[in-house]
C-alpha cells in the first residue's frame, strides 16, 4: 500500500494532466455531435475488428477438431452410400451385403515419402477394430495397407513401397493390371502387366479391382501420364500420376472387410489341397 502511495505521489503531476485531458475529451465529445458520431463510429470499428480477430483466432485453434469430426463424417457417409449400392446392386434376396465393408477415420501422426519402402503411423489402432492386412483409403484415393497394430495406433504400408502391389484395372478398357511404385518418383508409380493388344491411353483411370477383398472395387489410384510400348514387347511400360499426393496426407479412412477372412482361409485350404 505504501508503494502505491508512493508513486501516486511521484506521477501526482501527469496523472492529474492526464486525467484532466481524459476528461476534456469526454465534453468535447460529449457536447459535439459531429465529434461524438466519429467517436462512436470509430470505437465500434474497433470493437468490430477485435472481435472479428478473436473469432478468426478461436476458428483456427478448433480447425483440428472440425477436421476429425468431417473425417469420421466422411467414414460414415462413405460405409452407408456402399450399402446402399450393394443393396440396389443385389438381385439375390436374402443376401446380406450390407456388412461387406465398414470404414474407420484416423489422423496421420507420422509419414515418410523419399524412402524405398515407405510407412505411415496413424492414431487409431486395436481399440478401433483395426487388423493387419486392411486397405487404408484416403478422400482422393488408394493409400496402403495396415502392417503392424498396437492398442492404439497402426502403420500402414504407403503405396509408396516398393513392396506393395495393387490389383488395378484400367476403367475404360476393363482391363487388369498391377500398380507398383518403383522408388523414383513420389507423385507416379508403374502400372504392371498391360499387354499390347489394349489401346492404352494418356489421361486414362486407373481403380481397384477388388479382386483381393481387401480394396473395395473402384477405389481411384491416378490416370495414366505416359504409356510406351517397344516394338517387341509383350506389355507397356506404363506411368500413373497417383491421385493422392503424400506429402499432404493429414487423415485416412480404413477399410474393414468382413468378407476378407473368409476369402483368405477358403484360398488357404484350397491352396493346401493341392498336390
Amino acid at each position: 500500500m505504501l508503494r502505491l502511495l508512493n508513486f501516486l505521489f511521484h506521477y501526482r503531476a501527469f496523472l492529474t494532466f492526464l486525467s484532466l485531458e481524459i476528461f476534456c475529451a469526454w465534453l468535447w465529445v460529449g457536447n459535439s455531435q459531429y465529434q461524438n458520431t466519429i467517436f462512436f463510429n470509430t470505437s465500434n470499428r474497433m470493437v468490430a475488428e477485435a472481435v472479428g480477430t478473436t473469432h478468426r483466432i478461436s476458428e483456427y485453434v478448433s480447425l483440428r477438431k472440425t477436421n476429425e469430426e468431417l473425417s469420421e463424417e466422411n467414414a460414415q457417409l462413405r460405409t452407408l452410400l456402399l450399402q446402399l449400392n450393394r443393396v440396389e446392386a443385389s438381385s439375390l434376396p436374402g443376401v446380406d451385403s450390407l456388412v461387406r465393408y465398414e470404414f474407420v477415420s484416423a489422423r496421420v501422426i507420422n509419414n515418410s515419402v523419399a524412402r524405398f519402402k515407405n510407412f505411415i503411423t496413424i492414431d487409431r489402432g486395436e481399440d478401433a477394430g483395426i487388423r493387419p492386412g486392411m486397405a487404408v483409403i484416403s478422400t482422393a484415393g488408394a493409400v496402403g495397407k495396415v502392417k503392424s497394430v498396437s492398442a492404439h495406433f497402426s502403420v500402414i504400408t504407403s503405396l509408396l513401397n516398393i513392396d506393395e502391389q495393387v490389383s488395378s484395372v484400367i476403367s475404360r478398357t476393363g482391363n487388369f493390371a498391377t500398380t507398383q511404385w518403383d522408388g523414383t518418383d513420389p507423385r507416379t508409380a508403374q502400372l504392371l502387366y498391360v499387354p499390347r493388344h489394349v489401346k492404352l491411353l494418356a489421361g486414362d483411370t486407373i481403380v481397384t479391382s477388388g479382386y483381393n477383398a481387401v480394396f473395395p472395387e473402384g477405389i481411384l489410384i491416378g490416370t495414366v501420364k505416359e504409356a510406351r510400348l517397344n516394338k517387341e514387347a509383350l506389355f507397356y511400360e506404363v506411368r500413373v500420376e497417383l491421385a493422392q499426393d503424400f506429402s499432404s496426407l493429414y487423415y485416412v479412412r480404413i477399410v474393414r472387410s468382413e468378407l476378407k477372412s473368409e476369402l483368405d482361409s477358403l484360398e488357404r485350404v484350397t491352396i493346401g489341397k493341392q498336390p
